[in-house]
């Protein structure tokens, strides 16, 4: 089954994007400097931030379903990322690298279905969510911290 992966858009982080520190943590964020590879997963390009680089380190409504399944939940952007990642059958491998939970949601945002996998093992528990027509679309979350990842829906 055909899949697309897709980053957060970068529109509701840029206000932060140069912001003083002090602005930063008025808001509750924060800026940190990369001092490790892998270590920050980017959510708007979908890849580990380089050693040197900056990123936001900030609270981000993921889901903002009215209803249980509402979520929240840190998240680090590379400063100044500008596209959003959006492939067709690509698995970035800030995803290949972790363990990742998988959490199917019907049409009312509802989670469906759930579970878990690691590199190789990710396209095929994609194909199975997908292949329950009351899936509409899935939330990738890195398993470890339960930060979400990315968006993934039928291409």
């Amino acid at each position: 089954m055909n899949f697309r992966i897709a980053g957060l858009s970068p529109e509701p982080f840029r206000p932060l994007f140069g912001l003083e520190d002090a602005a930063l943590a008025a808001l509750g964020a924060r800026r940190l400097i990369v001092d490790a590879k892998p270590g920050f997963p980017d959510r708007i390009e979908l890849r580990d931030a380089e050693p040197g680089e900056t990123v936001i380190l900030v609270n981000h409504e993921h889901q903002p379903a009215n209803n249980p399944f509402r979520s929240r939940h840190a998240v680090f952007v590379i400063e100044g990322a500008a596209v959003a990642y959006d492939r067709v059958n690509q698995i970035p491998d800030v995803m290949l690298i972790r363990p990742m939970s998988l959490r199917a949601f019907d049409a009312d945002d509802m989670m469906i279905d759930a579970d878990l996998a690691s590199g190789g093992d990710l396209k095929p528990l994609i194909d199975r969510l997908l292949a329950n027509p009351d899936a509409a679309y899935i939330h990738a979350h890195y398993a470890r911290r339960g930060c979400y990842a990315a968006r993934i829906q039928r291409a």
